[in-house]
């Protein structure tokens, strides 16, 4: 079989995202073959459609709840089929992957459909398109459209296969509101050599841009009924913060972990400012505290830290319930002695590879103890090194705790990824930050309050107009600035804001209305993690009901992939969840109970094998892992 010109057509209206992948094949051999469709994607997407075109009968994916598509996956595992569509490949992306059965001449056509809300990330937004066709290909085309009413005040294209003769087929226009990026290689241009089907093309192609802000940083967009709130000012000054590292040093860490590790703690020293303060707290079978307070990040003791991190070396248990309380009750103690300047801000950053083995090892008490004694008072980030650690337990701990969890990557630049990660955090603008909308103008708003704003970042807030909501809508944000309150206003005619979204070419059908319904889902999924069980249950069943409205592939739900008679039945498209063990892993004896058809009929795409992700086999030997 051979690909003839796969497509993708990418439309960025107001940070949200359509992109349609489309393939097209015919077989040109005499007798069947199998034909492969591979795409990967952002991890932030969801999938909202996929369908394959044979001989003019469309095949249509259709999503459903999840319990109702695991049925048809055990049952299609139990014939001996592959069955799974998704898997987590890496950092960022997700693969997609489903194949047919092609009659000699015949032809398909594959097409995904994916949306996401681009995240403001150290001041850019980043649309990452992954690029692979295998082999030299007709046709082959990426169409990019972003419209942004606020302004586009930078943009660029960045590529890990880009060549001389490549950058000719690359053609980049904007003026103030717009930007079209066409990638459209010819076949010479993406041979690695003359008359060779091997290609050049492998890899990502990243387009990354920001909007052009005022200092009330607010600008709130309408379409069809909808209207979201954008919100990052510019000017404001980075408020003086107080940190504790606190740094797992067990043995576990010990090798290119900690040193690694060393590595970005001497680099993030370098990167306090002169109004900050900080504790180092390093801790293994105990905690031991670098200082016994915190102390001003002068060139003195930024250098004496320095020197300390050097020599941290790794050995024993782990116990991240003593090493957290200290923490906690450092910070707690200093503020009450008066030796955190007014109007700072208090962060904990714990970077650990393991679960908890000595002192309290109940995950659900530490989280309890935590948040207990934390007390809304300062904001816990969680950074999960490696994928031996409970990934699920740091998150519920940092969630709880106003800040966010993040997987470090066992890899060569682990030292930078944490570099990145504290870049994020390092300057706070704003605290208690609170959106207030006219009551009787919008309904169904997403979260409207947030403990912290960082500078690079941008809060979002997304929701519907009222019937009869008047003709201006206003927007007030207040927060906390160092030792003052700060108020923003914003105002936005809704009969102005309609019009402007009326371009057919860049956008698409009722755009800001499936932006809402992301961002709801997103947060509810998120609000699950540290929700009672009556409070989760509520939540879960919101997203669902959201889901299944606008057609996502969420954790929530699978999309049945149907194909023609006498072929597989049916595959499923699953969403994975990032987890301790990547969301793959399943225990060997639910495996051989549920997944028979797998376990019995071994061949090379269906064999449970380690996901790539693991450098070596999983530490529990209870545990394999299914990779269709």
């Amino acid at each position: 079989s051979q690909s003839l010109s796969p497509v993708v057509d990418s439309k960025v209206s107001s940070r949200f995202a359509h992109t349609v992948v489309t393939s097209r094949v015919v077989n040109k051999a005499e007798e069947a073959q199998e034909a492969i469709f591979e795409m990967e994607l952002p991890k932030k997407a969801f999938i909202t459609n996929f369908s394959m075109i044979i001989d003019g009968v469309t095949y249509p994916g259709n999503i459903k709840e999840k319990a109702t598509a695991q049925k048809q996956y055990s049952e299609a595992v139990a014939r001996g089929e592959s069955a799974g569509l998704v898997k987590a490949t890496g950092r960022k992306m997700e693969q997609f992957q489903v194949s047919v059965s092609v009659a000699p001449a015949a032809k398909v056509t594959f097409e995904l459909v994916y949306e996401e809300l681009l995240k403001r990330h150290l001041g850019v937004y980043e649309l990452l398109l992954k690029v692979r066709p295998q082999q030299v290909v007709k046709h082959l085309q990426m169409d990019i459209h972003i419209f942004e009413p606020q302004g586009i005040s930078f943009l660029e294209t960045e590529s890990s296969f880009m060549t001389n003769e490549l950058a000719d087929a690359l053609t980049v226009s904007q003026n103030k509101t717009k930007a079209h990026i066409l990638f459209k290689p010819t076949l010479s241009q993406q041979q690695k050599s003359p008359g060779q089907q091997d290609t050049v093309l492998d890899g990502n192609f990243i387009v990354r841009y920001d909007v052009t802000r005022t200092l009330s940083g607010g600008s709130i967009q309408i379409e069809n009924g909808y209207f979201v709130h954008y919100f990052a000012p510019e000017g404001l000054p980075t408020m003086p913060k107080n940190v504790v590292f606190v740094i797992d040093k067990s043995g576990s860490m010990s090798g290119r972990k900690i040193q690694q590790t060393r590595e970005a703690l001497i680099k993030i020293l370098s990167d306090l400012g002169p109004k900050d303060q900080f504790n180092l707290i390093t801790f293994s079978s105990e905690a031991t505290q670098w200082k016994p307070h915190l102390v001003p990040a002068s060139t003195e003791n930024v250098d004496e830290a320095k020197r300390y991190a050097a020599g941290i070396h790794a050995l024993g248990g782990t116990n991240i319930n003593e090493a957290m309380l200290t923490a906690v009750r450092r910070l707690k103690s200093d503020n009450q002695a008066e030796l955190l300047s007014e109007g700072s801000v208090s962060l904990i950053i714990l970077l650990t590879d393991g679960d908890p083995t000595m002192g309290e090892i109940n995950p659900t008490k530490i989280q309890k103890n935590v948040q207990e004694a934390i007390d809304g008072q300062y904001s816990l980030f969680c950074l999960g090194f490696g994928f031996d650690v409970s990934y699920a337990f740091l998150e519920k701990m940092a969630l709880d705790n106003g800040g966010l969890a993040r997987r470090i990557y066992e890899d060569s630049d682990s030292a930078l990824q944490l570099q990145d990660f504290y870049q994020e955090v390092a300057n706070p603008l704003l605290t208690t930050v609170a959106f207030q909308y006219p009551s009787n103008a919008v309904e169904e708003v997403t979260q409207d309050n947030f403990r912290l704003f960082f500078k690079g970042s941008e809060m979002v807030v997304a929701g519907k107009l009222r019937d009869k909501s008047p003709d201006v809508l206003s927007a007030i944000v207040k927060g906390k600035m160092h030792k003052q309150n700060v108020t923003f206003q914003t105002k936005s005619s809704v009969a102005k804001q309609e019009e402007e979204f009326q371009s057919p070419k860049y956008i698409f059908h009722n755009f800001m209305e499936r932006l809402w319904a992301y961002l709801t889902i997103q947060q509810q999924l998120e609000q699950m993690v540290s929700a009672s069980e009556a409070e989760s249950q509520v939540l879960k069943d919101r997203a669902l009901n959201l889901s299944l409205d606008y057609n996502f592939v969420t954790p929530l739900t699978s999309m049945v992939v149907t194909k023609p008679e006498g072929q597989e039945q049916s595959q499923v498209a699953e969403k994975p969840v990032e987890d301790g063990e990547c969301g793959t892993c399943v225990p060997a004896s639910w495996a051989a109970e549920h997944l028979p058809g797998i376990l019995s009929h071994p061949s090379p795409m269906s064999q449970p094998r380690c996901h790539p992700c693991h450098p070596q086999t999983p530490r529990n030997p209870e545990r394999l892992i299914l990779f269709h």
